[in-house]
Order: structure tokens, then sequence, then C-alpha cells
């Protein structure tokens, strides 16, 4: 127990050593705050008056998606941040201290925690001021902050594999760009998959994504996740899972070069 304790103490230290750098560093924060916010008022004011989603009104339809998007994007930038200590040697002086390494990284993954719960935050109040009306209770709105923020720490995983593998923090925008970005306009953040082509839209309805911003999505109207909310955590679950073993298998790899 002893161990488990001095491991969390050495995370909870490197998530204050990573929010006092966010402090003095604010522009950081602009991918879970200006970026989403452009995007509300993008698809709210220019494209949502042309896309028809049924008896949802088009707000309540994109607030969902937005929040999933931007928990998503915010995986890239805890890669990001990993590879910037990675290349300036701050991971070295580190690796000098009495301290666990595994807790460094796990730090970085709950500072994106608290970033997604920020982002979360100023998207339900940008919600709110375009009209986003949420019709579940406080039970069903805190089960969807609940899956976005499972979502968002089994991502975050994938961010510091993916900051531990490759050289420097432009690469891992690049590689992650590449993924995130078919994956979220591919998917029912922005319209419906049934306005889809069939083989589209095949891959769609089953793809991580989807499947979270459906969850998300029938919470805030008002429901239990619907169908979609066993294979939202499995996802959660599985990518977890298999990204925590390789993200530590990268990073010890990294920092005994």
């Amino acid at each position: 127990m002893s161990g488990i304790r001095w491991w969390l103490a050495d995370a909870v230290e490197m998530v204050r050593r990573n929010l006092l750098h966010i402090r003095r560093t604010p522009e950081l924060l602009l991918d879970v705050t200006v970026q989403p916010i452009m995007f509300v008022l993008l698809f709210r004011y220019v494209f949502g008056g042309a896309i028809s989603t049924g008896t949802t009104s088009y707000v309540n339809y994109l607030i969902p998606g937005i929040f999933v998007q931007t928990i998503t994007f915010a995986a890239v930038s805890t890669g990001a941040l990993l590879a910037t200590d990675l290349t300036k040697g701050m991971i070295d002086r580190f690796r000098s201290l009495p301290m666990s390494q595994s807790a460094i990284i796990t730090g970085r993954t709950f500072t994106d925690l608290l970033r997604g719960m920020l982002a979360i935050g100023v998207m339900t109040a940008v919600g709110l001021l375009v009209g986003f009306r949420p019709e579940g209770g406080l039970w069903h709105m805190a089960a969807a902050y609940g899956l976005l923020l499972a979502f968002g720490f089994s991502l975050a995983w994938i961010g510091v594999a993916a900051g531990a593998l490759v050289r420097t923090p432009e690469a891992v925008y690049s590689m992650v760009f590449l993924a995130i970005f078919p994956l979220t306009f591919a998917s029912s953040a922005f319209v419906p998959t049934e306005t889809m082509p069939s083989w589209l839209r095949a891959f769609a309805d089953v793809q991580p994504m989807t499947l979270t911003i459906n969850a998300v999505r029938d919470f805030v109207l008002g429901g239990n996740g619907g169908p979609d909310l066993l294979p939202a955590i499995a996802w959660s679950a599985g990518i977890t899972i298999l990204a925590f073993p390789l993200s530590l298998y990268f990073y010890r790899r990294r920092t005994s070069q």
C-alpha cells in the first residue's frame, strides 16, 4: 500500500506541475475553450439551418457532438505536451528524482481530465447562450459528463503513446489529427448518419465517436443512454486497456535511449 501511496502522491505532484505550466502559458487552453466555441457558432449559425435533425432542434443535436469532439481534440494536446517535455529534457530531470516514472504520464492524463472538465463547463455555458436546452435532469447530465470524461481519459492514453513514440510535438499533432478528423466528421457529431452513403454509414454507426456521441445525446435529451451506451463504455474501456500498456512501453523505450 505504501508503494501505491507514493505513486499517487507523485501523480498528484505532476498534475500540480502541469497546472502551473498551464497557468503560465494560458494559450494551452485554446483547444478546449476558443476552438470549440468557433465550431459551435459555425455549425449553429452557418450550417444549422440547412441540416435536418427531425424533431430534435439542431442545437440540441449539435452540442453533444461538440462535447465529444472537444474531448477528443484535447487528447492531441496531451501527447504534444509530453513530446515537448521529452524534447526539452524535462523528463530527464524527472528521472533523476526519487519518484515513480509511471506517475509522470499518469499525471499527464489526470491533467487532461481536468482540462476536459473545463471544456465541458465552457461548452455547456456557450450552448445555453445559443439555445441549447438539455431535456434530461441532473442525473442525466452527470451521466453524460461521466461518459465524456471516461472517453477522454481513454483517448489521453493514445495521446501519451503518440507523444512518446514520435520525436516532436508537431509530429504528434500531424499523426493524431490524421486519425481524429476522419473519425470526427464521419460520425453523428454534426449530421445524422442516415444521410450518409450506405458504405460510409456502415462505418460511422459502429465507430467509437458515434457510439459515444449517441449515448451522450440520449442522456442530454432525457434518455438513459440508449442502445449505444454499453458499446460506448466498451470502447472506452477497451481503448484504455490497450493504450495504457502501449504508452508505458513507448515511454520507457524512449526514456531509456
